[in-house]
């Protein structure tokens, strides 16, 4: 099958989740034999991406903001239209946007309609849009994160709403990466149930390597440990999407009731500042430390380091991080908003405002060393049955099935 896939970024150059989702996902379908066009808002080199053919829609730099950023930043899209929006402006949002549309178009006029047009979130819908009225090709709107989500309230960018309620309405079907996102976009944007499929996603462990853990990154920490301490971690953007104000709330709670304990911030972002300013009010500053933004051995030693990983967030269509937590033999405190939370069992969970119950649970780690073993090894025994081939086969179905019905 001839797969037209748009997408705002890929490994190395993506700052989230989405661009690590895309990659996987990409890969198993070429191992199930599909053709991928990948077309990228940015010109940079992918490695280890062989089984398909990358297309850049402009030549900038993958640090342009709105190249890589732009795949989690929706704050400063002001224009609804399109044809309003001057193509040569590559300094906005919408005027990359346009550009990408435009070589999307140029694209299926030369190579001719694809089996299926595969649009990740927001940013690409217009362009799947735009290739489906082309081509006539099935369109297919894979939603890893709405506005909803990023703004973490009921309001967000009206622009960006408009975008997502337009393409969610065009498309033939509709992947979401959790019941949570289902939910979503059916009582948000008023899309039938049925349109939409939940596909959650999965992890490649064989991506991850032998990795031999040294303990030199931390070694701070890996003295503290040493003393009886317990590291408790996130790995993520610092948005209020992510909830971390409440985990900092929630980690001081803890701390007054058990003080050997530390918090390791691994990340950055918009709220790193205040999330500075809140560790010194609470009087934990001495307990919070935070990397900014890692990669490499950084971020993998961020993992290893911690016994306890906690994903806060307010809204989280899915959280990939909670199952890369889960490999590093790490046990996990997740959000009840967090889709994660539908694939994994041993795990605890709290809703991301209540932070007493978020105290109690890592107390309750903390103080039993039984309790923390039992939920690191049921953990990685549940996140092990999780795969991409298993993500591509049931979208090589999707695909088959929207085809079938295009031609009947």
């Amino acid at each position: 099958m001839n797969i037209l896939m748009l997408g705002w970024e890929l490994p190395p150059h993506n700052s989230g989740g989405l661009g690590v989702a895309c990659y996987h996902m990409s890969k198993a379908l070429a191992q199930h034999g599909a053709k991928i066009d990948f077309v990228l808002p940015y010109s940079a080199h992918h490695p280890d991406t062989e089984y398909m053919t990358i297309h850049s829609a402009t030549s900038l730099n993958p640090i342009h903001k709105f190249g890589l950023m732009g795949a989690y930043d929706s704050k400063y899209v002001e224009e609804s239209d399109l044809d309003k929006v001057d193509m040569k402006d590559l300094q906005t949002m919408r005027g990359v946007q346009k550009r990408y549309v435009t070589f999307v178009e140029r694209l299926v006029k030369k190579q001719g309609a694809p089996d299926a047009i595969h649009a990740h979130d927001w940013l690409t819908m217009e362009a799947g849009m735009r290739a489906k009225q082309l081509t006539d090709a099935p369109l297919v709107v894979h939603v890893h994160a709405t506005e909803f989500d990023r703004s973490g309230s009921d309001h967000g960018n009206p622009v960006v709403h408009e975008i997502e309620y337009q393409g969610l309405m065009m498309a033939d079907r509709i992947i979401a990466v959790s019941n949570i996102t289902k939910s979503i976009i059916v009582h948000k944007y008023g899309i039938p149930a049925n349109k939409i499929e939940v596909i959650h996603n999965a992890i490649d462990v064989a991506t991850m390597g032998n990795y031999d853990y040294d303990g030199r990154t931390y070694r701070y920490l890996e003295a503290l440990k040493s003393e009886g301490y317990m590291v408790v971690s996130t790995v993520t953007r610092f948005t209020v999407q992510k909830g971390l104000a409440n985990l900092v709330k929630g980690f001081a709670k803890a701390t007054d009731k058990y003080d050997k304990m530390v918090l390791l911030l691994a990340g950055d972002g918009e709220q790193r500042d205040e999330l500075i300013t809140l560790a010194a009010d609470h009087g934990i500053a001495d307990k919070v430390f935070f990397t900014g933004f890692i990669r490499g051995k950084q971020w993998r030693d961020a993992y290893n380091v911690a016994d306890v990983f906690v994903m806060s967030s307010v809204s989280e269509p899915f959280g990939l991080t909670a199952l890369e937590a889960a490999h590093h033999d790490t046990a996990l405190i997740i959000s009840k908003q967090s889709g994660v939370g539908e694939v994994l069992g041993s795990i605890f969970r709290y809703d991301f405002w209540d932070v007493d119950k978020l105290a109690d649970q890592l107390v309750g780690i903390a103080t039993s060393p039984a309790l923390k073993t039992s939920l690191k090894e049921n953990v990685k025994k549940e996140y092990a049955r999780l795969s991409w081939h298993d993500v591509a086969q049931k979208c090589i179905v999707l695909y088959k099935r929207m085809k079938i019905g295009a031609t009947a």
